[in-house]
């Protein structure tokens, strides 16, 4: 009789196994949004990294012999100031410290530093990796290269001094991390080449919740993928955008329902 029995509880416990094995778009709390307002974007910006600051955005833009660092009217999208970057460099994320702007390049293995006002170039740093996002939690530079890692970077030396895997709640590795942006205390990443954005712990690298801005631009030609976060802190305003896309959306998240 033990036997007998013990063929049909393995039998459960597998089955309790299956049906309690959650996927984790089940498991992280997935937000949608809704649309406060929308800017002019120019569509030629191959956008990178954006930055709200000093009730301005600030843009990185891409692609060689195209890329550049810019300051932007958000309402009218006018081009305030301009750097364009030798053709041998693309573009990639962007971070504001203090009176500094801090740019990654790709494939270069090097970054910029600018005066925030004058875009003077006051020095270069190099890392060892590909540059793809950066943002700052006013200690370290968080740094992105595309992989499931996220780099923290001394503030003065530009040397690594941490790192985290960005891993979902059940376990899987968030591969693709691009333009990051700090905020209230968590990261908010664009996950190329999705419509999704993820919100990390920087305590655990756990991904807290995904963000999914799926059709918030429609399919039109030649618009790429999602990319671009900016946080006014101030006001606790929102924006995204995209690459080559014709607006800059101001958004309020929809929290998933219960």
């Amino acid at each position: 009789m033990k036997r007998l029995f013990i063929i049909p509880l393995i039998g459960f416990l597998f089955f309790l196994i299956l049906v309690t094995d959650t996927s984790s778009s089940a498991i992280t709390p997935c937000y949608t949004y809704k649309i406060i307002n929308t800017y002019p974007h120019d569509r030629a910006a191959f956008t990178q990294g954006l930055i709200y600051h000093d009730v301005s955005l600030y843009e990185s833009t891409g692609l060689y012999g195209r890329s550049s660092l810019r300051k932007v009217e958000l309402k009218t999208g006018r081009v305030l100031k301009n750097h364009s970057l030798s053709p041998l460099f693309f573009g990639e994320g962007i971070t504001v410290f203090g009176n500094k702007i801090i740019q990654l390049t790709w494939k270069s293995k090097m970054g910029f530093v600018y005066n925030k006002e004058s875009f003077k170039v006051l020095q270069t740093f190099h890392y060892p990796t590909e540059g793809w996002g950066i943002t700052n939690d006013g200690r370290r530079l968080i740094m992105s290269d595309g992989s499931s890692t996220l780099f923290f970077l001394d503030l003065a030396t530009f040397k690594e001094v941490d790192k985290i895997e960005v891993l979902d709640q059940d376990g899987a590795a968030i591969k693709g991390i691009n333009e990051l942006e700090y905020i209230k205390g968590e990261i908010f990443a664009n996950i190329w080449p999705t419509t999704r954005i993820a919100r990390i712990s920087l305590k655990t690298g756990r991904v807290t919740g995904w963000i999914d801005l799926a059709g918030i631009v429609p399919l039109e030609k030649d618009a790429d993928v999602l990319n671009g976060i900016a946080y006014d802190e101030k006001n606790d305003r929102l924006f995204v955008t995209g690459k080559l896309w014709p607006k800059v959306f101001e958004i309020d998240l929809v929290a998933p329902q219960k």
